[in-house]
């Protein structure tokens, strides 16, 4: 098979397996992180390359099929110019891409003015996820909730569902006085991998990582990296790039939640463009 992005092509398949098992040594602290090329958008739309259909294999919730085999899930989120211009808040849009910058989904922020203005980066919202044909495959719920230590019973919440009106899981921040941390949950809000953010988000001009650990926070699986764009584009806009580093075979509906937790994390952590610093 062969996929084109932008002039190049893969036509060797021991090409497409190495590209396949390159993800699994960034699972450790310290390993090297995605290449720098993924974190870039092509500006013009009409060259935007898609990823091809696939059929669902038999028990994945539908639209999920995408993510089966990946071990990296790019996520960007589009400059507002309007925002940046005006110096108000407009609704966020992402960008879900596979790791050779194909997209898979786009997700738009629906919630009104009032929340985006006043309830700034605690508002509640809705994020609708759809694929490449306009089906909307997963939906992402967020309620009106605290973020601080000092209200542990009411801290940050999303509800994953997918298909709409399906839940399948939960993102839940746990009371820390020192560390952000959050639980992976499922359907009956079971814990099932924890998440670890550093004791500093502003990133200090580098890349900031949240490792995905086991329960008893013993072995890391993954991470979820907020990669540093650059200082004119972390000071002067609101865009920003994700990356989820997973075990291929993990299931579908946990890395769904995990591309909800980069919902939550941009909110809560780099809303405000001077955060990336």
């Amino acid at each position: 098979m062969q996929t084109d992005v932008g002039r190049t092509t893969l036509s060797k398949p021991q090409d497409a397996q190495n590209h396949r098992t390159r993800g699994l040594p960034g699972f450790l602290p310290g390993a090297p992180g995605p290449d720098r090329s993924l974190q870039l958008s092509p500006p013009n739309p009409a060259n935007q390359v898609w990823q091809p259909g696939l059929v669902p294999p038999g028990g994945l919730p539908p639209g999920l099929e995408y993510l089966s085999q990946l071990d990296l899930i790019i996520i960007h989120q589009q400059v507002e110019l309007l925002g940046m211009i005006l110096g108000t808040e407009t609704s966020n849009k992402y960008e879900i891409k596979n790791s050779l910058g194909q997209r898979l989904y786009f997700a738009v922020e629906e919630s009104i003015c009032f929340n985006r203005t006043f309830c700034s980066t605690l508002r509640a919202c809705t994020l609708k996820v759809t694929d490449n044909a306009g089906r909307e495959v997963m939906t992402v719920n967020r309620p009106l909730r605290c973020n601080s230590c000092w209200c542990p019973c009411s801290l940050q919440e999303l509800e994953i569902q997918a298909p709409p009106g399906t839940i399948v899981g939960y993102v839940a921040q746990k009371w820390d006085p020192f560390l952000p941390k959050f639980t992976i949950q499922n359907a009956n809000k079971e814990d099932i991998l924890k998440i670890v953010g550093p004791c500093a988000t502003c990133g200090c001009f580098g890349d900031v990582d949240f490792e995905v650990k086991t329960i008893n926070e013993k072995l890391t699986i993954g991470k979820i990296s907020k990669y540093w764009s650059g200082f004119v584009n972390d000071v002067f806009t609101n865009a920003d790039n994700f990356g989820i580093h997973v075990p291929a075979d993990l299931d579908v509906t946990v890395k769904a939640a995990m591309i909800g937790a980069c919902f939550l994390f941009d909110f809560m952590f780099f809303e405000h463009s001077l955060a990336g610093l």
